[in-house]
């Protein structure tokens, strides 16, 4: 697991990266949700969007909220984590899930960890972020060296 220097990836690939991780995560949450299997009320990107516009929102506006903040931590990660292996993507992984549990779910009146809802929101956040970790490793490791070339 080699450690990649922040310099040598562009912005463009660090978004596509980003991108691609977006879309990773929201195909399982997405599919998890239309499934009835998350124990969740709605999608986290869309309760969120829906608590900050103060109105009932689409899903593809949940969508997009989620794109966003996930290709942002994944810039974020890759343009300036000094080092980048699995070890510190999924400390930034971690992270991002607690930041879910004592920030996000209060925000949408899920109470803190999603404890007015359900215990199981626990484990339903910690899941797309073990994924998020995994996938965001993956795809900036192996992506093609076109991807890696600074603008």
């Amino acid at each position: 697991m080699s450690e990649n220097n922040p310099s040598t990836r562009s912005w463009f690939g660090a978004i596509a990266i980003g991108l691609g991780v977006s879309a990773i995560t929201a195909l399982l949450m997405v599919t998890l949700f239309k499934s009835g299997i998350s124990p969740l009320p709605k999608p986290l990107g869309l309760a969120f969007a829906e608590t900050l516009l103060g109105q009932e929102l689409p899903l593809p506006v949940g969508l997009l909220f989620h794109t966003a903040y996930v290709t942002f931590w994944s810039v974020v990660y890759i343009r300036f984590f000094p080092l980048r292996n699995v070890k510190t993507v999924m400390i930034l992984a971690a992270s991002l899930w607690l930041g879910v549990l004592v920030l996000f779910y209060p925000i949408v009146g899920w109470g803190v960890a999603g404890l007015s809802v359900s215990p199981k929101l626990i484990i339903a956040s910690f899941v797309p972020h073990l994924l998020f970790g995994v996938s965001l490793w993956a795809l900036e490791r192996f992506s093609p060296p076109s991807a890696n070339r600074p603008l």
